[in-house]
């Protein structure tokens, strides 16, 4: 029987956390105080603790301590985005097994990342980091507009600018310089070039250094597009042994090969330009958010949380025999708490989102062309019935 740390500072990972208990291991819980009360499989958990919802990250290694005073820690893992380094960092001080905090900015460090796949001979966006005044002068020279600031350490859209001048950029910088935070300062920012094109991304589980799952999917619109300006969001799995699947897998497996990822998960981004040229975005050693553990299963019959959780305790299970459909998923905001969906009844509906505010759905089908086809109707629906927008964020404490 082993322990295990979880990390989630918002709620993820109840799956994960079941199958540590099903399979007979303890399971605690680090979260924030802001998500204390969020639908936690409590009675797979032997204790939940909540640090502040602003809190500095030697206050988890404390925590942490605190738990292993009594209960011996065996594996710490970040079921969040935002607890990665934590979860590094309390490794490290505990001499855990797993990613420490050098392997993981890689998948965390916007930087660290863009010049770790530029080494090993991927493509990406020509950047620049936001630290010496004439390396960014001559990035800009190089260079045409538009061009993306992107935080260094956050997740999804929250931060990013799209900047059309360098007036707009040296404005940016500057008032980035009076943040109070000194995290949210220039040098913790990214700066590269606009790309125009197709997002994809590639979800990946590894046991051992090798891959034991992989899933290659298209974003309907890219991310950054619907989270700065509004819309629905929206991805589906690539068509079975397309070309265009099997380029974004080689490239996803020699992301992670340079990368150095042994065990876990992975969520890669890429970008296609209107040249059809494939570009890396980012990757993350987690399990994709917005339904995409829930669009996996759909299509292959695999849950990621799942499966992690038994790579993650080494548990001698193979993987079961995958089924061969196509899957989508659909979310956006919604103007109403709790939108009545009872309209959409088609039977290839595999789950429907449960959130306030919000609607979604995933779709499932053995056609690829029913999947887009449920997609393109819904989306059109949802716009017209339901569809809200909200401002973007500036910061991950803003969620």
């Amino acid at each position: 029987m082993k322990t295990v740390l979880c990390l989630a500072s918002l709620i993820a990972g109840s799956e994960f956390m079941r199958e540590l208990h099903r399979l007979g291991h303890k399971v605690y819980l680090l979260t924030k105080e802001k998500s204390l009360n969020e639908d936690w499989p409590r009675e797979c958990i032997e204790e939940v603790l909540a640090l502040p919802n602003e809190t500095e990250m030697a206050l988890y290694v404390t925590a942490a301590c605190h738990i292993a005073a009594s209960q011996k820690i065996d594996l710490v893992v970040a079921l969040h985005e935002f607890d990665v380094l934590a979860a590094a960092m309390i490794r490290e001080h505990m001499h855990l097994p797993g990613m420490g905090l050098s392997q993981v900015r890689l998948f965390r460090d916007k930087l660290s990342m863009r010049i770790a796949a530029k080494n090993a001979g991927l493509s990406v966006p020509s950047f620049s980091p936001v630290i010496n005044r004439d390396e960014i002068k001559h990035f800009l020279s190089s260079t045409t507009p538009p061009w993306m600031l992107k935080p260094r350490q956050s997740a999804g859209g929250i931060g990013i600018k799209k900047l059309t001048s360098e007036e707009a950029l040296w404005q940016r910088l500057g008032e980035l310089e009076q943040r109070q935070y000194l995290h949210e300062r220039p040098s913790y920012h990214l700066l590269e070039t606009y790309i125009e094109g197709e997002v994809y991304h590639v979800d990946t589980l590894l046991r051992r250094g090798r891959i034991r799952f992989v899933s290659a999917s298209k974003y309907r619109r890219p991310p950054f597009e619907i989270y700065a300006g509004g819309g629905i969001y929206s991805s589906h799995t690539l068509l079975h042994g397309s070309e265009e699947e099997k380029e974004l897998l080689e490239m996803n497996s020699r992301l992670l090969k340079a990368f150095g990822l042994k065990q876990g998960p992975a969520h890669a981004e890429f970008i296609r330009d209107r040249d059809g040229k494939l570009y890396f975005l980012e990757v993350a050693a987690r399990i994709g958010g917005a339904h995409i553990a829930e669009t996996i299963e759909a299509a292959y019959g695999v849950n990621p949380w799942i499966e992690w959780a038994r790579i993650e305790i080494d548990a001698d299970t193979k993987l079961k025999k995958l089924r061969n459909h196509h899957a989508g998923v659909i979310i956006s905001l919604a103007r109403y708490e709790w939108p009545d969906t009872s309209s959409f009844t088609d039977s290839e509906i595999y789950y429907r989102v449960k959130k306030k505010n919000h609607i979604g759905f995933v779709v499932s089908s053995p056609s690829y062309d029913r999947v887009i086809e449920l997609l393109e109707d819904y989306e059109k629906r949802i716009r017209e019935d339901y569809n809200a927008v909200a401002p973007p964020l500036e910061r991950p404490e803003e969620l």
